[in-house]
């Protein structure tokens, strides 16, 4: 079921699935991507959604401060939003972006001191798709 169509992000709970689905549009600005993440925080904690997939296919990686701020400040809102689970974000990206990403992430985890919610990176749908059913 759609959720939310802002101008920049497709956001859908997949209820079936138990799973959030972003599907980011078209490149964002700083503040859309903060707010997007928002959006869609609201909407786990209403819910109770800990997996979440996040397809950045068609919008590319956001800054490098932006990462940061998903994960300090965001991993941080959303363990706070759903006490009792250890969420899962599957990043859905081109094989172009994969390694970048994968390199951003591994510099983020190596220091990273609350390890409450997963992060991993998928070129792949079907991959990322069983990866957070597997915590089902």
């Amino acid at each position: 079921m759609l959720v939310a169509n802002l101008e920049y992000l497709l956001l859908t709970h997949r209820a079936d699935l138990g799973q959030l689905l972003l599907r980011w549009t078209r490149p964002a600005t700083s503040e859309e991507h903060r707010h997007g993440y928002q959006v869609a925080l609201n909407l786990a904690e209403r819910e109770k959604i800990g997996r979440w997939l996040i397809d950045l296919r068609s919008r590319g990686l956001a800054e490098p401060a932006d990462f940061r701020w998903v994960m300090q400040n965001f991993r941080a809102s959303l363990a706070a939003a759903l006490p009792g689970t250890r969420p899962r974000l599957a990043y859905l990206v081109t094989p172009y972006h994969a390694e970048t990403l994968n390199m951003r992430l591994a510099d983020e985890l190596a220091t990273d001191q609350m390890n409450m919610v997963s992060v991993r990176v998928f070129t792949e749908e079907q991959a990322a798709q069983q990866w957070l059913q597997a915590s089902r």
